[in-house]
């Protein structure tokens, strides 16, 4: 196995991820010195410091084919908390590295938890419009316009159109080809099967959700009550899912989540929502599975789909939803 580390000259979190990796491995480990886009680009560093291992970036976000240009810029992390720090942990080394050497591939609700994280904002800005979006598509059930997000990003003047191109690009959102919003996890603009409604049963708002798993975010995102309508991706079968204060109802009881994704990788919104649905029992959910067996996915219990949902979605309205370190600092 390689391990290379790509970094501008004088990167100051280059000494914390050379520190880390000495403690999570014993194998030798390559730095090489990245000052140019070009270069950035042909060598794969998706900012400074980016560590390969035999050539793959283990911690890279998701982007579009032919979208993943490389970039000398500073790149920051975030651990197994959420927080931002300058390098990943030893800890999240140790899996990267196993990861890359295992037979068996983490599981896809592992997967899936891992993506999102890494799909979240970083910098102030990103997060104020991100914020901005998922409360617009609360409160209207519909995404804001440009002129609403320069009106809700007040900290961010002039910076909403680069702020939506990062989001997009890291997959926190999906821009629609003529820019404006298509899809903010775990709302989308556009019709699913997945349909709740938020607040008062009789007056609230309904939108739509991404998937099983992002419906059952909106709950525990918003701390509101929630009721979503689905249908068995199978047999086409109502199923409601009813939160409220904390407790659940499931209709029928016996309702999982299969979640799943193609093997292709690219955006969620294009490999793995799809992918993601209510089934009326796990007979149901397992017969769909051994029909699609291009599809690799597993069955989760009510307990768990609703674990990972507010793994996933409970933070993200948080005024400050990670402690951050700063740049360059150890935690």
């Amino acid at each position: 196995m390689k391990l290379e580390v790509l970094h501008v000259p004088d990167c100051p979190n280059l000494a914390p991820m050379l520190d880390r990796l000495a403690q999570a491995t014993d194998m030798p480990v390559a730095t090489r010195v990245i000052d140019n886009d070009a270069d950035a680009a042909r060598f794969d560093m998706a900012g400074s410091p980016t560590l390969l291992v035999d050539g793959v970036d283990p911690f890279a976000p998701p982007c579009e084919a032919g979208q993943c240009a490389g970039t000398v810029s500073c790149r920051l992390y975030r651990d197994e908390t959420g927080r931002i720090v300058p390098a990943p942990s030893v800890e999240q080394f140790r899996t990267a590295i196993a990861a890359a050497t295992a037979a068996e591939p983490d599981t896809p609700a592992e997967v899936l938890s891992a993506w999102r994280t890494r799909a979240e904002p970083l910098a102030q800005h990103e997060r104020t419009v991100h914020q901005a979006i998922l409360r617009a598509f609360a409160a209207t059930g519909h995404p804001p316009t440009r002129e609403d997000l320069d009106a809700a990003a007040t900290d961010t003047p002039g910076r909403t159109a680069a702020a939506l191109r990062a989001l997009h690009n890291t997959d926190a959102i999906r821009l629609a080809p003529d820019g404006k919003v298509a899809v903010a996890y775990p709302f989308s603009a556009t019709p699913t099967r997945h349909r709740v409604r938020i607040g008062d049963p009789a007056e609230g708002v309904d939108v739509h959700a991404m998937c099983a798993i992002d419906a059952l975010g909106i709950a525990p995102m918003l701390d509101e009550h929630t009721r979503t309508e689905s249908v068995d991706a199978a047999t086409g079968q109502p199923i409601t899912v009813t939160i409220s204060g904390g407790e659940t109802l499931w209709e029928p009881a016996s309702a999982v989540v299969f979640v799943g994704a193609e093997a292709a990788g690219g955006p969620s919104a294009d490999c793995c929502c799809d992918y993601l649905n209510f089934f009326t029992d796990r007979q149901t959910a397992q017969r769909w599975a051994d029909a699609h067996p291009h599809i690799r996915g597993q069955i989760l219990d009510k307990f768990a789909a609703e674990a990972l949902a507010a793994r996933l979605f409970a933070h993200l309205l948080a005024v400050d939803p990670h402690a951050a370190t700063t740049p360059g600092e150890s935690p």
